[in-house]
């Protein structure tokens, strides 16, 4: 999968990720948000630390990148794609729009 739109709809997101080749969802908010809510399947890297773990990201693999409301990283998504990634989408209103859509989330640690 390659040539992601900028931003997803979390509908379109959820699609993405139950298909063969689902895209890798990155949570770029920090570990305390991520303790109290996330999304199931989600790798947190928070945007604090982003530029040290890039190498924690896989090159070949779609990625959709997410935050509380879509701000952090649609930063994060931008960056991964000024620096040549153009698999990258931003989760459109992060969590927050994921939640209220009612798709699935993990709460507590």
């Amino acid at each position: 999968m390659s040539g992601l739109p900028l931003t997803l709809a979390p509908a379109e997101a959820a699609a993405l990720l139950e298909g063969p080749d689902a895209p890798l969802m990155i949570d770029v908010r920090e570990e305390s948000e991520w303790n109290e809510v996330r999304i199931p399947g989600a790798l947190l890297i928070p945007l604090s630390q982003f530029v040290a773990r890039q190498d924690e990201i896989p090159a070949g693999r779609a990625l959709i990148m997410q935050c509380r409301s879509g701000g952090r990283s649609g930063q994060a998504a931008l960056a991964l794609r000024t620096a040549g990634r153009t698999n990258v989408a931003n989760l459109a209103g992060g969590i927050s729009d994921w939640e209220a859509a009612g798709l699935p989330v993990t709460y507590g640690e």
